[in-house]
């Protein structure tokens, strides 16, 4: 077997012999490194007849032009830094850079760092930074290759490599998708939680005199890895710089500045105060709201979409093909023209979070608690039961009032939902929707709850998800990173209402907890559900 800097020479020795410079800097830092990745290997089934039919610059002629990118990933440069490797960017934000980047002749590439997940950065890599995007709709696969991405980073190994990215006025942009739950938020505030274990270490590692980890680049918190790229860049040459959060969350990048700036000011850094100004008066948080249902990638996956390719692909992702981008038009400095891929750009994106968040999101996470005690699987068998497309509707209709008047128009939205949710291709699970359940649902049914008087669908879906914790653990396949303190909940408790109670205080709602008649309507529904009955 050839070693994977062979191969790697190889392409691009090709693409040299044909007149074109090699693509990224990812390519170059993959020709230093001789790591194998043996899983990924044997996945790809590679041998030293088989090397050519992986999918890499070196093989993209193979492919007709509907299936190549949009853009000569040759032409990029890294001008945005995105934290969070995963499937969804993948399948969202970077489809709307390449296209943004066809079509204004701009050189938008993505620098994409994985925070933990070092075989999807070396597989990356291996296929220099190509990779497969695919609908999923009734009929043959048809997958095309990807290309805004030009480079692959792991954030405390290449840690030198990104803070360079971050200092440079090369890079306006800084994007995120990483999850609620890394933002280490206090549930009661709002604020970072700088007792959060992983979060007091980088703290205390703002102290060491460089070349330590806080010069290297190798704090492990989101939070902490970002401030101190906005603090060398302040050093640098202070050039403003657009910070933009692709999380579910309401006021996303509003959060993510608040525990940025909570990082600073909790830092043992000389210049915190003077980065602080910085920061308010160069550097730009806009709001957005992303929509687009993209399930975990299977191992099927990998190897239906590499038969239609017709190249062995092993970091492809696969997306329903509706996709929504909503961006508050608040930017520092330059930006990609995402409108050209049919993003949408507001002064006010609240209406369109709200409505995201309390109804696509809030209907996907009740039902992925309900459908798990039902039986079900995947969102479309909730929808093939005779109570799923009910409650999809009546869950709407309740939730309506919550929302700005100008984001009410919900009946035509939960029609979009019911069909979304009803695709059986898109084959998305519950156990991956229902998971860090205790990050989620704040965000999705509280403020809700807050509002209405009574909620019978909301107190339903709430029952459903206590029914998936116990003082055993999760249920149902569900991980969430309090689960032992969810455990404590059921074990400490003196009845149901009261593990009620204990289970909204953890997750940052004592004023609910102390609603005598919620939590007692909520664990009314607990009995059928553990029976596996939804009752409507």
């Amino acid at each position: 077997m050839p070693s994977l800097t062979r191969a790697s020479r190889l392409r691009r020795d090709l693409s040299v012999a044909a007149g074109r410079p090699p693509v990224t800097r990812a390519t170059a830092v993959h020709l230093d490194m001789s790591v194998p990745n043996s899983g990924i290997q044997e996945y790809m089934g590679y041998t030293e007849e088989t090397a050519d039919g992986v999918l890499s610059l070196a093989t993209l002629d193979r492919l007709d032009d509907a299936r190549r990118p949009r853009v000569d990933p040759r032409l990029l440069r890294p001008r945005i830094v995105h934290v969070g490797l995963g499937a969804f960017h993948r399948a969202h934000e970077a489809i709307y850079t390449e296209e943004a980047a066809a079509r204004s002749g701009e050189p938008w590439g993505i620098a994409a760092v994985a925070p933990r997940s070092a075989a999807t950065v070396e597989a990356m890599r291996t296929q220099d930074c190509l990779y497969t995007v695919t609908d999923r709709a009734p009929g043959p696969l048809r997958p095309r290759v990807a290309g805004a991405i030009v480079e692959a980073l792991l954030m405390r190994a290449d840690g030198t490599r990104l803070r360079e990215l971050l200092r440079s006025e090369e890079v306006p942009v800084v994007t995120l998708t990483v999850t609620e739950k890394a933002y280490h938020r206090r549930t009661d505030t709002g604020g970072l939680d700088t007792e959060a274990p992983e979060v007091a270490a980088d703290l205390a590692a703002t102290a060491s005199p460089s070349p330590g980890p806080a010069a290297s680049g190798e704090l492990a918190t989101v939070a902490g890895r970002l401030a101190a790229g906005l603090a060398g860049r302040y050093r640098h040459d202070g050039a403003p710089i657009s910070v933009v959060s692709c999380d579910n969350m309401a006021g996303n990048s509003r959060a993510l500045a608040t525990v940025v700036r909570d990082f600073v000011a909790a830092s043992r850094w000389p210049d915190r105060e003077r980065i602080l100004d910085w920061i308010a008066t160069s550097v730009a948080f806009p709001d957005t709201v992303v929509d687009r249902i993209v399930p975990a990638t299977t191992p099927g996956d990998q190897r239906e979409v590499s038969a239609a390719l017709g190249l062995r692909d092993a970091v492809p992702v696969l997306g329903e093909p509706y996709r929504q981008w909503v961006l508050e038009d608040c930017f520092a400095a330059a930006r990609p023209p995402w409108e050209l891929g049919g993003a949408v750009f507001a002064a006010d994106v609240t209406p369109y979070q709200l409505r995201k968040l309390r109804l696509l999101n809030g209907a996907h996470s009740a039902m992925a608690y309900l459908g798990s005690a039902a039986g079900c699987r995947t969102v479309s068998d909730v929808l093939e039961t005779g109570w799923g497309e009910r409650f999809v509707r009546a869950y709407g209709a309740e939730v309506a009032p919550t929302l700005p008047g100008h984001a009410r128009d919900v009946a035509t939205y939960v029609d979009q939902l019911v069909e979304r949710f009803r695709n059986p291709e898109t084959r998305h699970l519950l156990r991956q929707i229902g998971s860090d359940g205790s990050a989620k649902i704040p965000e999705r049914w509280f403020e809700a709850l807050r509002t209405l008087r009574r909620a019978p669908m909301i107190e339903l879906a709430l029952a459903a998800w206590v029914n998936t914790t116990g003082p055993d653990g999760p249920r149902f396949g569900m991980t969430d990173p309090q689960a032992e303190a969810l455990a404590g909940c059921h074990r400490d408790a003196t009845g149901p209402a009261d593990a009620v109670a204990r289970l909204l205080r953890l997750t940052g709602a004592p004023d609910l907890a102390e609603r005598a008649d919620l939590t007692a309507a909520v664990a009314a529904h607990l009995p059928a559900l553990r029976a596996g009955r939804i009752e409507i």
